[in-house]
């Protein structure tokens, strides 16, 4: 089985060290945010993890975006549609996916691995999902509060362009984040539609995570025509029985969310182990991706790093 992360990771800024750095900073040119990409991306590596983040350091997953997304803006603290959304004009998330992969390939140059284990290592390319951007954020001219619908398609349309320029920057994967899909507020039917314009011409897998309680909308996401479904398990026991009720799953893989991102104590291997047979028994290995339930930025370094090692090794003792 593959072991994955969602997306964030407790990895702050840093100042200056070096020489070299302190001139970049003098110049303009200093990056803080690359050190805890790096840190990011090593200690996902260093705990075993197989599909790997850039860690999203640089902030809220909804305001990564609406920074970048023309028609959007930050007021106040809060993201903001106020003219028609467009494409941005450069992506997004490109840079930070290149530097990782490269961080990736130094960190296993340290590593002693085997080529099937070398072969599994990737990054995933991660993009919060259109419904999830506009039901985040307030309408505030453009569009209008019963035009929710067709700001969430522009929002696909705008999204589309950064799917494709992770694909080119080499990610193996494209994450859609879509946690407002569960909340029973949003038009299911416009956030399918939403998502596939989005997946439509990319090469790679897409995988949709969705966190919450899915009894209500788990049948209606296996319908959306991604290759992954990505949920959680640890902190949501319901969704192990929604998971029962299936009698299919339409040829998807499951993303078994088996580490509780809400808690700071760090699970066992063995209890890490017991969930994770659960999944298998009902999904199969075969179509499972192990990983934490959620983005782990509000954890400590410490726990986080902790609760990855031993969910990789619960994931390989099952193998």
């Amino acid at each position: 089985m593959l072991t994955t992360v969602v997306g964030s990771y407790p990895a702050l800024s840093q100042p200056p060290k070096s020489f070299t750095e302190k001139l970049s900073k003098v110049f303009g040119s200093y990056d803080p945010y690359k050190p805890a990409i790096a840190l990011a991306v090593s200690d996902q590596i260093k705990a075993g993890v197989d599909l790997v983040s850039d860690g999203q350091v640089r902030g809220d997953m909804i305001e990564i975006f609406a920074r970048a997304i023309p028609g959007m803006v930050i007021e106040d603290n809060t993201c903001k549609i106020k003219n028609k959304i467009s494409s941005p004009l450069k992506s997004i998330g490109a840079i930070d996916l290149k530097f990782a992969i490269k961080t990736v390939e130094n960190t296993l140059n340290k590593i002693n691995i085997t080529e099937e284990e070398m072969a599994n290592k990737g990054v995933k390319g991660i993009i919060t999902g259109p419904t999830t951007m506009v039901y985040s954020s307030r309408l505030d001219g453009f569009y209008s509060n019963d035009q929710k619908d067709k700001a969430v398609l522009d929002m696909a349309h705008a999204l589309k362009k950064e799917a494709k320029y992770l694909e080119e920057a080499g990610a193996s994967v494209i994450q859609l984040d879509e946690p407002f899909i569960s909340t029973g507020l949003v038009n299911v039917a416009t956030a399918r539609k939403a998502v596939e314009i989005i997946a439509k011409d990319v090469k790679i897998p897409v995988a949709m995570h969705v966190c919450g309680d899915m009894e209500r909308v788990f049948d209606k996401i296996l319908k959306f025509k991604v290759d992954i479904i990505d949920c959680e398990f640890a902190g949501i026991a319901n969704n192990i029985h929604v998971l029962e009720s299936q009698s299919s799953f339409q040829g998807k893989k499951i993303g078994f969310g088996s580490v509780d991102t809400k808690k700071e104590s760090v699970e066992s291997v063995d209890e890490l182990k017991k969930l994770i047979k659960t999944g298998m028994d009902i999904i199969g290995s075969e179509n499972m991706l192990v990983d934490p339930d959620c983005g782990m930025r509000m954890l400590s370094h410490e726990s986080a790093f902790s609760k990855l090692k031993n969910m990789v090794v619960a994931a390989k003792n099952l193998s």
